[in-house]
């Protein structure tokens, strides 16, 4: 039979509204009766109903986090950075995906809105207009890797065209000479940055090379189309920049499959050290997104504004060259 809230006042003999402030930990409620109450409880296996809990103290012990995929190393490490900060506070971490659209965004955002205390929201998709009209205005928000700041929610984000003008300069001081690109998918905030960075450091470094950038959508199977259109052209790259570890992974399987080696026929080189990274052969030279930690920092922030304490604001991660054996060195050497 289910224990309520009135079977711990009746053992108590207290009134049901003195357990729920002891249970809610009220300081009205003198800390011999709090603990005799709570023991009472743990006694009886009382648990407190969510729903009639969050009607009495207006919080869910809850916060949402909507991300563009649930699929993949990357998204992995996001949500486990986020879930260590949300125990760390006792709170739960609600979880929701939008599938790269921002009209599935703003259904999430509406589904979502009195679910939970506050929102972390990663939408590379979403624009100025969509936020403005989606975003729960009562729901303290941090957005992360979002293309436009809305008003009063936090934001955290990668330097993604400085982490991809900084790979691609490391590729040009190797010597390669014609370096290709494995953009990731269209409208997609991180993607253009890492394109747009792929665009600077060649007017940088090899300014004579016109752009050669296959389409991709992060995904390994992109990647591995891209490999397979690559060891078919009659004037390969000398080396390729893939906007993420996954799509550089599926290429590498491509190449090795098709009869060519990496470095030695065509370095590789991808974008935010997913863990497997590290693992393949030759092991992938990226730029390291503490991925966790940025999932942590973006959830400390919001809870801290959710038990009203300072937070930090805003930040940027800035990504760090990873040399591996990849792109044919085993040290990063300054762009000539």
């Amino acid at each position: 039979m289910t224990v309520t809230i009135k079977d711990v006042a009746r053992e108590a003999n207290v009134s049901v509204a003195t357990v729920s402030r002891a249970l809610n930990g009220h300081v009205n409620v003198t800390v011999e009766l709090r603990e005799r109450i709570r023991a009472i409880a743990d006694r009886l296996r009382y648990t407190p109903h969510g729903a009639a809990r969050s009607l009495i103290t207006r919080r869910t012990d809850t916060i949402g986090a909507i991300l563009p995929d649930l699929y993949g190393e990357f998204f992995s490490e996001l949500m486990r950075g986020m879930d260590i900060a949300a125990r760390a506070h006792r709170m739960h971490l609600l979880v929701s995906s939008s599938h790269g659209s921002a009209v599935e965004t703003a259904a999430a955002l509406r589904a979502l809105s009195g679910r939970v205390d506050g929102l972390l929201v990663m939408s590379p998709h979403a624009d100025a207009a969509m936020l403005a009209d989606a975003l729960p205005r009562a729901v303290p928000t941090v957005l992360m890797n979002t293309r436009c700041p809305a008003e009063g929610a936090m934001s955290f984000a990668v330097d993604n065209r400085g982490g991809a003008r900084a790979i691609v300069a490391h590729l040009a001081s190797l010597g390669h000479a014609r370096i290709a690109m494995i953009s990731g998918p269209a409208d997609n905030f991180d993607a253009d940055e890492r394109r747009q960075g792929y665009m600077d450091a060649l007017a940088a470094h090899r300014p004579s090379q016109t752009p050669l950038v296959f389409e991709g959508d992060f995904s390994e199977a992109s990647g591995y189309t891209a490999g397979v259109h690559l060891r078919g052209l009659s004037e390969r790259p000398d080396a390729v920049f893939a906007a993420n570890d996954m799509m550089a992974l599926g290429c590498l399987f491509a190449l090795h499959e098709g009869g060519l080696q990496v470095p030695r026929d065509i370095a590789l080189a991808g974008f935010d050290d997913i863990p497997m990274a590290r693992y393949v052969s030759p092991p992938l030279t990226t730029m390291r997104v503490n991925i966790a930690e940025l999932g942590e920092r973006a959830a400390r922030a919001l809870l801290s504004r959710l038990a009203g304490q300072d937070a930090e604001a805003d930040g940027i991660a800035t990504p760090e060259l990873i040399v591996r054996g990849s792109c044919g060195s085993t040290a990063p050497r300054a762009p000539s």
